[in-house]
């Protein structure tokens, strides 16, 4: 018999706790049974108690403990590597109050700064073979310096311009300008230090240009506008963000205004750094001063606006656009459809794309996939389908990235027939051969449809065309033999693969753990263990731990919590899913109620349970069929316990199994309406939504008390 699991709804709002979703308390009898069965608190504003407390009726009451007593035991629910909530990115600054009497300052230079004009020189064919000759020589010093012996004319400061401008290593540009310093020809004015640094940061040398902008200063060398554009820029590439802030700074106060080159690469870098309001404070003060922004500095802020999904951001970057009249570049459209699917905004992704295409710009492969990966996650497949005929009507290039997304979408979608002939479009096409990833998109989508014959083809095709396998495709192999039950050549997947390098992770060990879950006892099902502990031996040890009947609850919890902590986030769930499927398959029903418990507590379920006034709901969509199962036990027994204690009850209360979207997803709703009419609950299919089951309070008070 199972314990029963209660579940409190009145968690008291003084207490939160950051990221964790439910902060749980348990109080479990010993492993011995007495008379009254053992009882968990959920969501019990109670203290936790010991493992083996006395009889519950003779405990006396006692008051609710303070908050540090609440917290004292929190680091025993937390796990590593929790990832942390994203930062909300606000779409307006700060307001900043301006002297209305005074004119406001302007914060940029509108006008670029001219370029040195070069006049004609005689002597530039000389120089460019020169040049020529410089740039194919070793790339060392002594050999640049013997070179430099046989200059054809006396180094002018035109005919050194020429020839530093013509340098292409950074190494050897940096050479002549050293050589040129010790000539003592003409003094280095501002122009030399700027050509060199432009070549130095081609190659990403911030250290050597900021090197060279304080040597300028110490000579009293003047920075212009290109010099701090150009130090600024190169620190953007270096991913060295602090950096370049500082030099704008430093320009400032120098008293020297930015132009819109410097002023849109700092916005760059003030995206990057997330500090989305000081990107928008130097915007609206640039436009403030008379600024035009050009596409570029609109495509900066949309990625900004795009990368936290901030779909008011994004609508103002269009707004800004249309009344300034600058006309998107294909940069600024793939920034902005990339954004568009960020914000989750698939229909105005499409208007955009259409708007793009009408007005004559033309798409790149990098615009497609992003259109195709926003289709695939809507489940758009029939827009999906028809932008792929587009694409091959209208002759839009096609590469592995756009060939393997349409291919993973239709492995989303169950569209089988479509894949395959995707897939005998790449075989025929030149330059895009299928590839690892693609014969991997295909086995996931005969596995995910139980085509098991074909999934086996495919894996002996890739053997023959020395297609190297990687995990994900040996995953869905196994995943589809397991469900066929063809375990022998499952274990052939499995060692085959083994061989070839493939380094078991934690989606497959899941995905071994799964077939365990549903194998039946006997030779199968020792070789699947044996598979599984090849590629995890603490996993097999854990399940062999479960089935002691003298380990108690604390070394479970102990060894469940480590196995956790080892595991990637993403497959932490799945596990626990596993877990609690093995133990109902053997008839292990309290140890599956206790590792749901664990798991709700380590925050691998949030969402188990909403509640609002006037409804009281149970969503178990993201558990498996065993894990429904448990959860649903517990929240049964624990509404019971509540119509006997004569608590409130909303008017409706539901469970949500979901009604599966994926062509060949059977979803929970069978078996989870199968195992509702088992308990005799009085809970119906609803008929408005698919795979929610509803009950009224009527209905849950009466079955109660004619239990009783």
């Amino acid at each position: 018999m199972a314990s029963t699991f209660f579940t409190a709804f009145d968690l008291p709002n003084s207490l939160d706790l950051k990221h964790h979703h439910h902060h749980h308390q348990i109080r479990l009898n010993s492993r011995k049974r007495t008379k009254k069965p053992p009882s968990f608190y959920c969501n019990s504003s109670k203290s936790p108690p010991k493992s083996q407390p006395p009889d519950l009726s003779e405990e006396p009451k006692k008051q609710n403990p303070s908050l540090a007593d609440q917290l004292q035991t929190l680091s025993t629910t937390i796990l590593s590597d929790t990832p942390q909530k994203p930062t909300q990115l606000l779409t307006k600054p700060k307001s900043i109050w301006v002297n209305p009497t005074k004119p406001r300052p302007s914060v940029l230079n509108l006008q670029r700064q001219q370029r040195t004009s070069y006049s004609y020189n005689p002597q530039i064919r000389d120089l460019k073979l020169f040049s020529k000759k410089l740039n194919e020589c070793e790339n060392n010093k002594d050999a640049f310096l013997k070179i430099l012996e046989e200059i054809p004319h006396p180094p002018t400061r035109e005919n050194a311009l020429l020839v530093l401008n013509s340098l292409k290593p950074w190494e050897k540009t940096v050479l002549f300008f050293n050589w040129l310093k010790t000539q003592d020809s003409f003094p280095m004015e501002t122009i030399f230090y700027n050509v060199t640094m432009k070549s130095l940061r081609f190659g990403r040398q911030f250290k050597l240009i900021e090197d060279l902008a304080v040597e300028m200063i110490d000579n009293g060398v003047p920075l212009d506008n290109i010099t701090y554009s150009t130090i600024i820029t190169c620190a953007k590439r270096s991913n060295l963000f602090d950096k370049a802030v500082e030099w704008f700074e430093r320009m400032y106060k120098t008293g020297l205004m930015p132009d819109e080159v410097t002023y849109s690469a700092v916005l760059d870098v003030y995206s990057k750094l997330g500090k989305a309001e000081e990107v928008m404070s130097l915007y609206e003060r640039g436009r403030a001063s008379g600024w035009t922004p050009d596409a570029i500095v609109f495509a900066v802020l949309a990625k900004m606006f795009g990368e936290a999904g901030d779909y008011d951001g994004i609508r103002y970057v269009l707004q800004e656009m249309k009344s300034l009249g600058v006309k998107p570049n294909l940069v600024v459209f793939n920034t902005l459809l990339e954004a568009m699917g960020r914000a989750g905004k698939p229909g105005l992704a499409r208007s955009l794309f259409e708007e793009m295409v009408a007005a004559g710009v033309s798409p790149d492969a990098k615009t497609l996939t992003s259109l195709v990966k926003i289709y695939g996650k809507a489940r758009w497949a029939r827009d999906a389908l028809d932008l792929w005929q587009r694409m091959k009507s209208n002759g839009w290039p096609m590469d592995f990235i756009l060939y393997n997304t349409l291919l993973s979408m239709c492995a989303d979608l169950g569209l089988q027939e479509e894949a395959e002939k995707l897939f005998d479009d790449m075989k025929g096409s030149e330059n895009c051969k299928p590839d690892s990833w693609s014969y991997t998109a295909m086995l996931n989508i005969y596995g995910s449809g139980g085509n098991v014959e074909k999934a086996m083809t495919l894996f002996d095709q890739m053997s023959k065309e020395n297609v190297a396998i990687n995990v994900m495709g040996c995953t869905c192999l196994i995943q589809c033999l397991g469900r066929a039950k063809r375990i022998d050549d499952l274990v052939m997947v499995f060692e085959t693969s083994l061989k070839k390098g493939i380094r078991p992770d934690d989606r497959l060990c899941g995905c071994l753990l799964s077939v365990v879950s549903y194998c039946e006892s006997g030779d199968d099902l020792d070789k699947v263990i044996g598979c599984l502990d090849e590629a995890n031996p603490r996993l097999v040890s854990f399940v062999k731990l479960l089935e002691e009947k003298k380990v108690g609850f604390e070394k479970v919890k102990e060894e469940f919590k480590e196995i956790l902590n080892s595991t990637e986030v993403e497959a932490r769930r799945p596990f626990c899913n596993c877990l609690i499927d093995i133990c109902r398959k053997r008839n292990l029903d309290e140890r599956a109620h206790e590792l749901l418990y664990l798991g709700t507590m380590y925050g691998l379920y949030p969402g188990l349970h909403t509640k609002t006034p006037e409804e009281w709901r149970l969503n178990v969509r993201s558990l498996s069929v065993g894990a429904a199962h448990t959860a649903f036990e517990e929240w049964v027994g624990s509404l019971s316990e509540m119509v006997n204690r004569n608590e409130p009850l909303p008017e409706l209360l539901s469970a949500s199994a979901g009604a599966g979207t994926h062509k060949y997803s059977q979803g929970l709703a069978n078996a989870f309406e199968s195992h509702v009419m088992k308990l005799s609950a009085p809970f119906r299919q609803g008929e408005e939504k698919p795979g929610v089951f509803v009950a009224s309070r009527e209905d849950i008070v009466s079955w109660v008390r004619s239990k009783v």
